[in-house]
């Protein structure tokens, strides 16, 4: 996520109740809502969604949720829309960056400048037609144009408001810039991420961004159970720092309960050996041995008996103390064969191991296994968007994909 500090301050004084908004210079002031989507069998027919946010948190959630049916306006800044618009290369054939189609499909693009009193005119009124608005502005900016949630929930008590930020809404925590990588630092990731003697490593993917949006689709969806119950809206919070505590799990549990400060180990596993990357006589093979009868099982492949009589490997807790000695003596073994051929061979004696693949080996993979990993969006005639689909499958309202991500609107 971003801010955008340096933004024009509009006029505070622009209200709803103003004349009928005309659009300025490089701006629409439509599309409003349709319900086009609430014929779609979906899970969340009719649910229309107001996205404010800008990258890759929020934009991921709502998504997230238009592809469950919802309908998405997503708001955007005149000239250049939203950030990732211009983070390339690679584009895709209409032009588009790759970045920001991989978190926009099933979206429609409406351009407002909430720097004149017409932009934020029409905002308020959308916002008061609107059952969830996602914003991951700088805190308190929104508030400061009268497009907080206080000001829009007096309109709209049934809007479900939705604030992603960096380290929440607090003062001091409003002056820290929530970018993913950052976060990563300073939530502790990158202490456990890389060889145990080289420097801290980001994982490669923005994977703080990617768990808050997760998190924050998980927050509306519970506020739209809730407001079905009690007819009521209210403001969820999901913080980027927040988000990545929670998600390092075991990690943080080690700390909290265990008083112990994890370190970087590479790809070795704190508290299960074998379970990392080793080399083959061709490609990396990776083992995540869990139990003592894969451990058995996978000595049978390695034709080396002899390591399940080895009084150092007899239990789990006994191969982490020997971690060390017991890669060696796998490293030896495993020199004999390339890692194609014992991931076959292990696989078909029930033990989790393969290959390393790059990203094209990983869609051929799920495509082999039936997973139909791709969906292709129609786009500008015949052109197509292929993306990753939406992971969820749902038996009688499942992800729908109806449109390729939006162009900025001119």
């Amino acid at each position: 996520m971003d801010d955008h500090d340096g933004k024009p301050e509009p006029d505070p004084a622009a209200g709803a109740g103003a004349a009928a908004p005309r659009a300025a210079a490089g701006e629409t002031l439509a599309p409003a809502w349709t319900g086009a989507d609430e014929a779609e069998a979906s899970a969340l027919p009719g649910v229309r969604i107001l996205d404010f946010s800008r990258v890759l948190a929020g934009p991921f959630a709502t998504m997230m949720l238009a592809d469950l049916g919802a309908e998405v306006l997503k708001i955007e800044r005149p000239g250049s829309g939203d950030d990732t618009r211009a983070w390339g290369p690679p584009y895709d054939a209409s032009g588009r960056s790759t970045y920001f189609d991989a978190v926009n499909r099933n979206k429609r693009s409406v351009v407002l400048d909430l720097a004149t009193p017409a932009g934020l005119a029409r905002a308020r009124a959308l916002a008061a037609e609107a059952d969830v608005l996602v914003e991951n502005f700088r805190p308190g900016l929104l508030d400061g144009m009268g497009l907080g949630y206080e000001a829009l929930s007096r309109a709209n008590p049934r809007l479900i408001y939705c604030s992603i930020t960096g380290f929440g809404r607090g003062e001091r925590a409003a002056a820290l810039p929530g970018y993913d990588l950052l976060v990563q630092a300073l939530g502790g990731l990158m202490s456990i991420t890389g060889e145990a003697d080289g420097e801290p490593q980001k994982v490669g993917v923005a994977l703080v961004d990617v768990l808050a949006g997760l998190f924050a689709t998980v927050g509306v969806l519970a506020a739209l159970n809730h407001r079905e119950r009690s007819g009521r809206g209210q403001r969820i919070d999901v913080d980027l720092f927040s988000s990545l505590l929670a998600a390092l799990v075991n990690q943080a549990s080690s700390y909290t309960v265990g008083g112990v400060v994890p370190g970087r180990m590479g790809n070795e596993h704190p508290s299960i050996a074998p379970y990392a990357v080793f080399p083959t006589a061709r490609g990396e093979l990776v083992l995540a041995v869990g139990n003592d009868r894969q451990f058995a099982s996978l000595c049978e492949v390695l034709e080396a008996p002899e390591l399940t009589r080895d009084p150092r490997y007899a239990t789990n807790p006994q191969r982490v103390d020997h971690r060390a000695a017991l890669r060696a003596d796998l490293e030896q073994r495993l020199a004999a064969r390339p890692a194609t051929e014992w991931a076959s061979r292990l696989l078909d004696a029930r033990v989790p191991a393969g290959v390393v693949n790059d990203i094209a080996g990983a869609f051929a993979l799920a495509e082999s296994l039936g997973l139909g990993p791709l969906v292709d969006l129609p786009d500008q005639g015949e052109i197509s968007v292929r993306l990753a689909k939406n992971p969820i499958g749902l038996s009688l309202t499942p992800p729908t994909y109806r449109t390729a991500p939006p162009n900025l609107p001119t």
